[in-house]
């Protein structure tokens, strides 16, 4: 039995717990993570969805994601999706999730990297992931207009390749401030 902790709309966090599958409280919010990994070409590391996993069975996804369960930060959920996942280790201590997006139960930390994978050594969870491989922003899209990529929205999708290279939300500095 899974449990995640629930917080305030204020994101902090309670005393309370929920079991997984069962309905989020009223006035109170989960926590989920998301990390997308990016290569040095610019290509984002995607997985596909298990046919018997429940939720968007088959579809590809970006490359991690899940709840994160009772006693995780939003770092150590997204390493220990990573982990769980894919089996690969990454350190997030110095990183902050690069935007959240709240949803009607809760928050949803989306973590941008780029860094070296060798996709051959990764260690692919049989009850999550039947497949990984790299894609670009375009082939992403086409799969989204296919059907074969969960139905996030184009924007988020842009979004995610934009922030890979972009850590603040300008595109260049303020020349008043030199």
């Amino acid at each position: 039995m899974e449990l995640f902790d629930l917080y305030t709309a204020d994101r902090v966090k309670t005393d309370r717990t929920m079991v997984r599958g069962e309905q989020t409280p009223e006035g109170f919010y989960r926590m989920v993570v998301h990390v997308c990994i990016f290569d040095s070409e610019g290509r984002m590391l995607i997985q596909q969805r298990q046919p018997f996993k429940h939720g968007w069975s088959n579809l590809w996804d970006i490359s991690v994601g899940g709840s994160a369960v009772s006693g995780d930060s939003s770092r150590s959920a997204a390493e220990r999706e990573t982990f769980e996942e894919l089996g690969l280790v990454i350190d997030l201590k110095s990183v902050l999730p690069t935007l959240t997006i709240h949803f009607e139960h809760g928050f949803d930390d989306i973590y941008v990297l780029t860094m070296p994978v060798n996709l051959s050594s990764l260690k692919l969870q049989y009850e999550e992931v039947q497949a990984v491989r790299w894609a670009s922003e375009d082939e992403i899209l086409q799969m989204i207009d296919d059907g074969l990529f969960i139905p996030y929205g184009k924007s988020l999708i842009k979004l995610l390749f934009f922030r890979r290279n972009h850590r603040s939300s300008h595109t260049r500095s303020d020349p008043t401030n030199d």
